[in-house]
């Protein structure tokens, strides 16, 4: 499956829409880890548990997103955005989205 954030894909021709489809998950590291980003956060550098946390959701939720697709029957899921939102304190919804297409 091709996967892109443009809305054409070079050498091909999109023949039928088949419809918005959509992955998400919303993830939180465990209270130890929180206690350590906590820490960094006040002596500074890179949260590596959120960055962590973060790029295993946004994985997630692509994955999700792409079995919708082929579900669907896609070929392809063009217009890809990804987007993320606090839902809690320590959680974030990590939400991926695009158009599922016949080439």
């Amino acid at each position: 499956m091709i996967l892109s954030t443009t809305s054409v894909i070079p050498g091909s021709e999109v023949t039928e829409i088949l419809g918005l489809v959509k992955g998400n998950t919303i993830r939180a590291k465990h209270l130890g880890k929180d206690i350590v980003a906590g820490l960094r956060n006040i002596v500074g550098g890179e949260l590596k548990e959120y960055t962590e946390m973060i790029s295993e959701a946004r994985e997630e939720s692509l994955k999700r997103m792409q079995e919708e697709a082929e579900k669907m029957g896609a070929d392809a899921i063009i217009g890809i955005r990804i987007t993320t939102s606090q839902v809690a304190q320590g959680a974030a919804e990590i939400l991926a989205y695009g158009t599922a297409v016949k080439l």
